[in-house]
């Protein structure tokens, strides 16, 4: 018990480090890097637990040997004598947290209300389980080793093991059989899209960000829905769906049509998830450049007549960049003033991301 406790107080100190440095950690993406499928590893500087730590024999201590009012304790007061050394003083630590342990802590920092999947997306399903021991049932359930346990320990209490000829019989009373219980069990889909202009805007800055981003999004997404899915989709006057490696790295140039993205986005909800079945969460992120104003009308015809019905909200992060107008998002904010299902955010830069983040999963849809 005393080392289970030291580690959930180890877990517990390695939390408040997190918390007292959250912004840090969702605006550097070295920690990012090092996600093992459900852990990510954090980069912490060396904790050390309190304790007494025994000095030498005869070497005075606290209470002991003169002194003056005012002497610092533990410190003779002389500085530092000898040669610089060439070692490194701060060692870093890396310790393993759950994306769920994570999105915790965002949830906590960022006060994000708990998602309540709506209507029919929400399935509940039966699940069976031989979890069970009964000292009755029919034989091809019989436990073996549950019944073998049950006659050792008959055969213990009452004398007669033999540890030098160690037989045990079972008898009918020590028999055990396995039985069935039944949990219900909550089953909530829900799929993330995510769509990103890879024109020549877009830097390398752009794409960290929305990486940072989509990562923090994600964390809370899974912990509200373990059903999670993801898929990618990149445009410049085209889109192609991408797996996520290929999302964060491509580098492009060339016109911007975003209502291609939106396009292809509705082709795959239309043919892999049904809007009744499915919580679905597109987010498209952009600098706000669009080839045209006719483009920019077909997509808020997209948005209004699809997304927006069929989706728990769309999000679109307008990340700001010197070479991006930035007024696809304002047309936006225009056409849909209020609207709680369409959420624009503007990120100017890597700290903006803690809001945006806030932007897009306040509301708790």
């Amino acid at each position: 018990m005393g080392i289970i406790e030291d580690h959930h107080r180890f877990k517990d100190i390695v939390k408040g480090r997190i918390k007292e440095n959250f912004k840090k950690y969702v605006t550097h993406g070295e920690m990012i890097g090092k996600r093992e499928n459900d852990f990510v590893k954090i980069p912490l500087p060396s904790i050390d637990l309190p304790r007494f730590k025994y000095g030498k024999k005869q070497s005075g201590g606290v209470g002991q040997g003169q002194g003056q009012p005012g002497d610092q304790v533990g410190q003779d007061g002389q500085p530092g004598q000898g040669q610089a050394g060439n070692e490194p003083g701060e060692h870093q630590l890396e310790a393993e947290l759950t994306v769920d342990e994570l999105a915790e802590i965002l949830g906590e920092e960022l006060e994000l209300p708990n998602i309540e999947p709506k209507g029919k997306k929400n399935v509940e399903t039966e699940i069976y389980k031989y979890t069970g021991r009964s000292p009755v049932g029919p034989e091809g359930l019989r436990h073996f080793k549950a019944s073998y346990k049950e006659a050792l320990k008959r055969s213990i209490a009452s004398g007669t093991y033999d540890p030098e000829d160690p037989v045990i019989v079972p008898i009918k009373r020590d028999m055990r059989y396995k039985t069935v219980k039944t949990r219900v069990k909550p089953r909530t889909n829900a799929v993330v899209i995510y769509m990103m202009d890879v024109s020549g805007s877009m830097g390398e800055e752009q794409k960290e960000i929305v990486r940072l981003e989509s990562f923090w999004i994600n964390a809370w997404l899974k912990k509200n829905y373990k059903g999670l899915e993801t898929r990618f989709i990149i445009h410049d006057a085209a889109a192609k769906e991408v797996d996520e490696k290929t999302f964060f790295s491509t580098s492009e140039s060339g016109g911007t049509l975003i209502s291609s993205a939106y396009k292809l986005c509705k082709q795959i909800i239309d043919e892999d998830y049904p809007p009744s079945e499915w919580n679905i969460y597109p987010f498209h992120f952009s600098d706000g450049d669009n080839w045209s104003a006719e483009d920019t009308k077909l997509c808020v015809k997209l948005i209004k007549d699809f997304f927006l019905p069929h989706t728990n909200m769309f999000g679109y992060g307008q990340v700001e960049s010197k070479y991006g107008s930035g007024q696809f998002g304002k047309d936006l904010q225009k056409v849909f003033p209020g609207d709680e299902r369409l959420v624009v955010s503007q990120i100017e830069s890597r700290d903006k991301i803690v809001n945006s983040i806030k932007d897009f999963l306040g509301k708790g849809r």
